[in-house]
């Protein structure tokens, strides 16, 4: 039986805010490192957060970086972002600091909103989904799996379905999310994660509206006939750090007549909505 699950104010109002996260320097700062080289053919460590400000420069002008001329990217740069680092992200996630998007990503997990991460990362999308329900379980950064649980169980008694633990309706949750690591076994989102991520988000999109209808008809179904029940319209709010993905995600939605997407960035610890 499909379950689905959204963020209720109360069960009879359902909310149809959804939610689409960058993974790095916008929900958490990790300490992940991507590997450069310098002048003389050793390694350098660079956080996500300068490459962001870095990345345009690197293998086509020699630049300082603390303390060392950066040439180039080393052998195998992203090996800590890709599937040989999936357990060591599991490490860095819990060893994180909360980036300026934590609050949003906060307040949809304990309403039990709909959301997905698009992350340039090459992880396998079940280690991002893990490194959530990790932060669930242990409460990371005031994530409360109690406030979770009642909500999800408000849509339970909503929708009629069959009774489930409490672990059972926090992965039956977490597998309506969505988890698009951009970089995983995809040569396009390696190469150019802006458009990579754009495909994810239309992937998501589609999803959502399709979810949202499904909603809106239960609980037109769940009230007597001639009531006010009015279907709601979705929203998507996306937040990056990077302002090219910004940018770029931006323009392919903005124009569309349907467009539910609304964007912000996060570039510099602050938040700004887009569009």
């Amino acid at each position: 039986m499909k379950k689905l699950f959204e963020g209720f104010k109360d069960i009879d109002t359902p909310d149809m805010k959804y939610y689409a996260f960058d993974w790095d320097d916008n929900i958490v700062s990790m300490p992940t490192k991507i590997i450069l080289k310098n002048e003389e053919g050793e390694e350098v460590e660079m956080g996500t957060e300068d490459f962001a400000e870095y990345r345009g420069e690197v293998g086509k002008n020699p630049f300082k970086y603390k303390g060392d001329t950066v040439v180039d990217f080393a052998n195998d740069p992203f090996r800590n972002f890709g599937t040989k680092g999936d357990k060591q992200f599991l490490i860095d996630a819990m060893r994180a600091k909360e980036g300026p998007a934590f609050e949003d990503f906060r307040e949809a997990i304990n309403n039990g909103s709909i959301f997905s991460i698009i992350t340039a990362r090459g992880h396998s999308p079940k280690t991002l989904k893990n490194g959530v329900f990790n932060y669930i379980a242990s409460g990371f950064g005031g994530i409360d799996k109690d406030q979770l649980v009642k909500n999800l169980k408000k849509y339970r008694d909503f929708s009629d379905m069959e009774d489930l633990s409490e672990k059972e309706l926090i992965e039956s949750y977490l597998d309506l999310c969505r988890f698009y690591p951009v970089s995983y076994k995809n040569e396009v989102g390696a190469k150019n994660p802006e458009q990579a991520k754009v495909m994810a988000m239309d992937e998501f999109v589609g999803y959502v509206k399709e979810l949202s209808s499904e909603l809106n008809k239960k609980a037109y179904l769940k009230k007597q006939i001639g009531n006010k029940f009015t279907p709601t319209k979705p929203s998507i709010g996306f937040s990056d750090d990077d302002l090219r993905n910004v940018d770029v995600m931006k323009k392919h939605f903005e124009n569309k007549p349907d467009n539910i997407v609304k964007t912000y960035s996060t570039s510099g610890g602050v938040k700004i909505r887009t569009s």
